[in-house]
């Protein structure tokens, strides 16, 4: 006999209920990526209970008979102007129940939710040849992008690329919130991010101005996460800059967060002495991490040459899947 499942939104998680989230996410991570690190439950509690910028989130605990929390489901509402027609889907069940439609279950109260707040799509991440992956496809989700994770072995990076000299543009880093004479010229260079890959997705368009990139820096340091970032200024503009997170807690593993290098300033390298010099920063300040996680579309071809000289290394395939919604 099939076990009976039950899925409940949540308005506000208990510690109890964040370590049951931090249970299933973590057995499936074991399950399906084996390799790679699974979340620490600090870093999951700081991502549930941590407002994100510019959006809301619903959640969803998918119960068994024994009210064991077997599947967790979590939608991300963005609302600024340019977004606010998109949703983004993280559902997670538990190896041990699955094939029993938990997750489809799970879907089906999202996206129905996603509709009620006249969302038109709703994007979702899985990887490549996973549980997930043929989930959604088997589920009317489009394929609309695909990414090329990277690991880089700090010891063996190769940051040579830094030595470059690059006339009239200096060098300015910080950790945490930008200093306050550069704000809104590292706002301008944000919104040259409005022009990377998103493939065939209905992402819509962000844009950044000097409140923004500082309630942004905030939600970060409210999860407990460091963030460094470095530019590349050309008198009172900035050409370019690179970003790296440290999550809480974090003792081995960087993410690099945005790169990027404005219209006006390309063609000049820049990218890569930003990081490159990054890397040099990241060792003499934080010699414990030993390792940098990325990702690129497979058709930002560019970038990927650039992390290549560098050396990363692949690691793994993911894709963005959407699922288009009726009614909004």
């Amino acid at each position: 006999m099939s076990q009976q499942i039950h899925v409940a939104p949540v308005s506000w998680l208990s510690a109890e209920q964040t370590a049951a989230w931090h249970a299933v996410v973590s057995a499936a991570g074991r399950h399906d990526l084996p390799d790679r690190p699974t979340p620490s439950p600090k870093q999951v509690h700081a991502q549930l209970t941590t407002a994100g910028l510019d959006s809301h989130r619903l959640f969803w605990l998918a119960t068994g008979t024994d009210s064991t929390v077997v599947g967790v489901a979590g939608l991300r509402l963005f609302t600024s102007p340019g977004q606010d027609h998109l949703a983004e889907l993280e559902l997670h069940v538990h190896p041990d129940a699955r094939r029993r439609g938990v997750g489809t279950q799970l879907l089906s109260t999202a996206a129905f939710a996603a509709q009620v707040e006249r969302r038109r799509s709703m994007l979702t991440v899985t990887t490549d040849g996973t549980a997930g992956d043929a989930f959604c496809t088997a589920r009317s989700f489009r394929r609309v992008m695909t990414l090329h994770q990277l690991l880089l072995p700090v010891a063996e990076a190769d940051d040579t690329a830094a030595d470059t000299e690059h006339p009239g543009y200096e060098l300015a880093g910080w950790t945490g919130t930008v200093p306050d004479h550069l704000a809104a010229t590292f706002a301008a260079a944000k919104n040259a991010m409005n022009d990377m890959p998103t493939g065939d997705m209905d992402y819509g368009r962000v844009s950044w101005d000097a409140d923004r990139v500082r309630k942004m820096a905030q939600v970060l340091a409210d999860r407990g996460d460091t963030l460094l970032t470095l530019a590349a200024l050309k008198g009172d503009t900035m050409g370019g800059y690179t970003e790296i997170v440290i999550r809480a807690g974090e003792t081995r593993r960087a993410l690099q967060y945005d790169t990027a290098v404005v219209p006006a300033h390309r063609g000049h390298g820049l990218g890569l002495w930003l990081k490159a010099t990054m890397l040099r920063t990241l060792k003499d300040t934080h010699p414990g991490i030993v390792e940098i996680e990325t990702d690129n579309a497979d058709d930002n071809t560019h970038m990927l040459a650039v992390n290549g000289r560098l050396g990363f290394r692949p690691q793994q395939i993911v894709h963005e899947y959407q699922l288009d919604l009726p009614g909004a």
